[in-house]
């Protein structure tokens, strides 16, 4: 099944959509990767999900990858007496480590790390933004605060600490539990939330072992600001703007994820953007126009993948919230001023021999009659670098190593299949010409770039670009090795 498209599609599986009939529905209308919740669902839950998903990969004969994103520390207040009150803006109001029920002018907040970090002049959100407080003085055990914006307060509702960097572990026990559970059971990216610094990637990293590729989602100033750290360490990123948004004034939202998917491309490296996309089709069959320009907006930028959280997890149109996100990025990617925009943002330092293969096969491609680049990939690599120059004609990563097909699932314009191990150029060439022609790529009257790297199977090793036809006879003519 070829894609109409290049930028991918991120599906998140819930309770709306974990039987098999809806997760096939969601593929078949769109999805390239479907995104586990950890925050949501249990082991067995996520298990039947996982099952699912590689049925039918199985069945479809195409690698599908799943991304397991991690809950990360939730900060919340305790409960309260009454299970609500209302505190007034202007009034005084106490966080602090007494688990006793909380009332109008206090109520336990169980995290010492935020008292340590907190100074006078820090600000705390509560219940995404909606209630604002001020510290006016503040130790290991309390913080004693105005309340700038006010509202209704209850149990267990979320916190934000925006402007300081908290002493947090990215990885709660429970993160640690779940990276272990979904590592064992074969996931292909693993998503950070509320990554902060280079070291929280680094430490996933460790865990994980090598058994999935690792996702940072910036959704914190302070991940903001180390950006550049906590890129060189990821092998993805997600701008996740939902907390972004809470953080952050709105406003600054829409530049940050400019400079960040912009970045995250010319390192080569797939970048999703994420958070109340399609909002409304929880509820609705029809998006706003607002959200269809949001989409819009984010394929204009060269993003790798648009993502739905619980517009396919949780509403009540699942599939036609995938196809509604299919048929935006199809009208875009046709627009000519797509590919302006995207050849206007092109900016790669060619630094090695595999940067300098990618660029030149793609302005062969560009200015010739050429129908796709087919690249041989182990690691994925070479793949990535080819999808960074953004070519105007599909990509083929070919690969015998399923888990790096599954992975470049998420990465722009690549459309990953399996083919057996090769031992010289001219066997590359064939196999790429067949799977050109099989995917509809591709007819025996056209011409494709190949390029690989030999000896095979090495990461790292790119050092071959061919024009070759697609006709298996003109091939062996052309090449009698």
């Amino acid at each position: 099944m070829r894609r109409q498209r290049n930028v991918k599609i991120v599906a998140t599986l819930g309770p709306a959509s974990s039987d098999y009939r809806t997760i096939r529905g969601l593929f078949e209308a769109g999805a390239d990767v479907f995104r586990l919740n950890m925050s949501h669902g249990t082991h067995d839950e996520i298990r039947a999900r996982h099952r699912i998903i590689r049925q039918i990969e199985a069945e479809i004969g195409r690698p599908i990858a799943i991304l397991a994103d991690l809950q990360g520390p939730k900060l919340r207040v305790g409960r309260f007496g009454a299970g609500a009150v209302d505190i007034e803006e202007g009034e005084g109001f106490r966080l602090d480590l007494d688990p006793a029920p909380g009332h109008s002018h206090r109520v336990c907040l169980p995290h010492p790390e935020i008292f340590a970090a907190l100074e006078p002049g820090s600000e705390l959100l509560v219940n995404d933004g909606k209630l604002r407080l001020r510290v006016d003085d503040c130790s290991a055990e309390h913080a004693n605060c105005t309340v700038m914006v006010g509202g209704t307060i209850s149990d267990n509702k979320g916190v934000n600490v925006p402007d300081v960097v908290l002493p947090l572990a990215a990885l709660s026990d429970k993160d640690r539990s779940d990276l272990e559970f979904v590592c064992a059971l074969g996931v292909d990216w693993l998503a950070l939330s509320f990554v902060q610094r280079a070291s929280d990637v680094e430490e996933a990293r460790e865990l994980a072992k090598g058994r999935a590729a690792i996702l940072s989602k910036i959704e914190k100033p302070a991940g903001v600001k180390a950006f550049d750290e906590i890129l060189a360490a990821s092998d993805g990123i997600m701008v996740a703007r939902g907390d972004l948004g809470v953080e952050l004034p709105v406003q600054n939202v829409p530049p940050i994820q400019k400079r960040l998917v912009r970045k995250a491309r010319n390192a080569a490296k797939p970048v999703i953007v994420a958070t109340q996309m399609l909002e409304s089709m929880i509820t609705s069959p029809m998006p706003t126009r607002a959200e269809v320009s949001d989409v819009a907006t984010a394929i204009y930028e060269g993003a790798d993948a648009v993502m739905l959280s619980a517009e396919s997890a949780a509403g009540n149109y699942p599939i036609e919230a995938v196809a509604t996100m299919n048929a935006v990025a199809i009208e875009v990617e046709n627009d000519p001023t797509y590919q302006e925009i995207i050849d206007a943002s092109r900016k790669v330092a060619h630094k090695t021999v595999a940067d300098g293969i990618v660029a030149a096969a793609r302005e062969i491609a560009e200015t010739t009659d050429i129908v796709a680049i087919c690249c041989f990939t182990s690691s994925g690599t070479t793949a990535s670098l080819v999808a960074r120059e953004r070519p105007h004609v599909p990509i083929v990563a070919m690969t015998t190593i399923v888990e790096t097909a599954r992975r470049l699932s998420l990465t722009w314009g690549t459309h990953c299949v399996m083919t057996s191990e090769l031992s010289r150029f001219k066997e590359a060439v064939i196999n790429a010409a067949r799977a050109a022609r099989s995917f509809g790529f591709a007819t025996e009257d056209d011409q494709i770039v190949v390029t690989a790297g030999v000896p095979f199977n090495i990461p790292g090793t790119t050092n071959i670009l061919r024009v070759a036809p697609c006709a298996e006879h003109l091939i062996r003519l052309t090449d009698p090795e």
